[in-house]
């Protein structure tokens, strides 16, 4: 399903969520445009997909519950964004939402356009590696950039991508929420998200950009976890003890990341993100190990730069960039030097 502006059926919740009271039909009809009959269907509609709407004579409609569900409705709902997720496509199920991005993406659809899925069956993750996807518990999104910049400044968007969904996890849940460079999501020392940045351009010129986030909300117990990751991997639910609304939090991702988005285009860099990010940074100040593929070291991390770089400081006192590739903090996933 495909929608680039609110539909009656989102602006309805909308209204009656933001209210919190009984909303008349008459407000309803008159606000949207649209006759009582089309209300009546839109009501019907929601409570078929699991809200729990009082109607009561002569008062109106109120919204009491809603569900955890990933609907468009329920995302264009809850939308406070100027262009991130405007164009949506929402999946039941999918493949990759970043295989879809790519293909709305190369047939013209905009910049900020947004695919959801409620569960993928050949997820992606760094490296060539599957990204576990099952269905109703996690977050599964892409969203697609078509930037008007350098291609070697894209690799920066996975960072500001990782603060948009750090700020998002904490502001929504309460949980302490870091960053292990340069873009793993980590709560109490074990991964809540991965972040799957590609791009396809040409010579000099970005054709598109595509950012897939993939968030553990709602797994109610490390078994649900492949065995592989259970360690180290964990869910929002099991570190705060509450069901949480995907959508809530998929919206707030919306929001910070157009926001620091917005920020970073600005000078092409992170140095007004920086000390945002570094507040959240796991690594820094810690012992980390860098496996390069001209040799491991051990070091400090000291921070980042304006690039992006994680500076480590080496046993002989100098200080260098670390562009990519695998930095193990000590402490974190099993790591203990």
């Amino acid at each position: 399903m495909v929608i680039s502006m609110k539909t009656d059926k989102s602006d309805i919740l909308a209204m009656l969520r933001q209210s919190g009271e009984y909303v008349s039909g008459e407000q309803l009809c008159a606000q949207f445009g649209v006759s009582r009959t089309a209300v009546w269907k839109a009501i019907n509609q929601l409570k078929e997909e699991g809200y729990l709407i009082e109607a009561v004579s002569r008062k109106g409609y109120r919204l009491l519950e809603s569900p955890d569900v990933l609907s468009a409705s329920e995302i264009l709902s809850r939308l406070s964004t100027g262009w991130a997720g405007r164009t949506l496509h929402y999946l039941p199920v999918t493949g990759s939402t970043n295989t879809d991005a790519k293909r709305y993406a190369e047939t013209g659809d905009p910049h900020g356009t947004t695919v959801v899925a409620n569960m993928q069956t050949a997820g992606k993750g760094r490296r060539g590696k599957m990204w576990q996807s099952p269905e109703g518990s996690a977050i599964y999104m892409t969203i697609i950039l078509k930037p008007d910049f350098p291609p070697d400044k894209a690799s920066m968007l996975t960072l500001v991508m990782a603060l948009s969904v750090a700020d998002a996890v904490a502001e929504a849940t309460g949980l302490r929420c870091g960053i292990k460079w340069p873009n793993d999501i980590v709560v109490n020392g074990k991964k809540i998200c991965g972040i799957l940045t590609e791009l396809n351009t040409e010579s000099d010129y970005i054709q598109y950009v595509v950012i897939g986030v993939g968030i553990n909300v709602n797994n109610a117990s490390p078994e649900e976890f492949p065995e592989v990751i259970r360690q180290m991997a964990t869910s929002l639910r099991i570190e705060s003890g509450m069901r949480l609304s995907r959508a809530e939090i998929l919206e707030r991702v919306l929001a910070h990341f157009e926001k620091n988005y917005d920020t970073f285009v600005e000078t092409l860099d992170l140095s007004c993100l920086m000390d945002k990010y570094e507040k959240r940074l796991l690594n820094l100040n810690t012992e980390v190990k860098v496996l390069d593929p001209k040799g491991e070291y051990t070091g400090i991390a000291r921070g980042i730069n304006a690039a992006g770089e994680l500076l480590v400081e080496k046993e002989d006192g100098r200080v260098v960039p670390v562009y990519a590739g695998e930095v193990s903090v000590r402490g974190l996933y099993g790591y203990a030097p």
